[in-house]
């Protein structure tokens, strides 16, 4: 039986999700690991020789390092005292790495959050691409897991989950094949169902309120007209419902 995951209705800010998508492994763990310490490696290298190039000889140079240290006040001696790395690279390797704690996100979500948080072009790039190659983004993997959770959590049709996958920046080529694994049957009895659960709420309104609170449901939810009218139509005519005339679009 395939694991089902609960995913948030709308993300908590431009780079991601209010709540936890399916959990990091094992696998992906190690990637986190071997992605850090691979960015955090090259970065290091970056400081010690932009450190190396920036020094200088004799007693000027002492005065200017002695001075730089007194000015407590300027941005870069702030961000020092607050532990925060200067290597862009390393900043967007950071950022990259709490975002994804717990939670995937897309290359686009996380392209946006270093982007907000003015990361340059060039940094943002080669992180991207590292993780990329560990298996920390994986686009495809997120739609797949995407469409198999928000359609038997939230009984979401194909429009509905191709609009929210457009959203995260989703490659529509890549939408298309994770949407392509929900069968039109499987489809047709998710929308049954949503509609005997909703059923009971209705009773006592005469029949075409109901037609439109049942359809309009199944409506924002992703589901065509034609579906939409099939599944409430019988669910009605099984309650004993009059359904003559209802043939015509709703």
């Amino acid at each position: 039986m395939t694991r089902r995951t609960e995913w948030p209705d709308s993300p908590a800010e431009p780079g991601g999700d209010a709540g936890s998508g399916y959990g990091p492994t094992d696998a992906s763990a190690a990637a986190r690991g071997a992605a850090a310490d691979d960015v955090g490696a090259r970065s290091g290298r970056r400081s010690r020789e932009g450190a190396g190039a920036e020094s200088g000889f004799g007693e000027g140079s002492g005065r200017r390092a002695r001075s730089g240290t007194r000015s407590s006040g300027s941005p870069s001696s702030s961000r020092a005292e607050k532990g925060e790395p200067r290597d862009p690279v390393e900043q967007a390797r950071n950022i990259c790495l709490r975002l994804l704690t717990g939670t995937p996100r897309t290359r686009k979500q996380l392209a946006d959050a270093l982007r907000k948080r003015e990361i340059p072009d060039e940094a943002a790039e080669e992180v991207l691409a590292r993780f990329e190659d560990v298996g920390l983004i994986d686009d495809a993997a997120f739609a797949g897991a995407w469409v198999e959770s928000r359609h038997h959590g939230r009984g979401l049709a194909r429009r509905a989950l191709v609009r929210e996958l457009r959203t995260k920046g989703v490659d529509s080529a890549v939408i298309d094949e994770a949407v392509g694994q929900l069968d039109p049957d499987q489809e047709e009895e998710t929308a049954r169902e949503l509609v005997a659960r909703k059923l009971r709420s209705t009773r006592g309104l005469d029949r075409d309120k109901r037609l439109r609170r049942l359809a309009g449901m199944l409506a924002r939810k992703g589901y065509g007209e034609g579906m939409a009218l099939r599944v409430v139509r019988q669910a009605l005519e099984e309650e004993g419902e009059d359904t003559e005339g209802l043939d015509e679009p709703f």
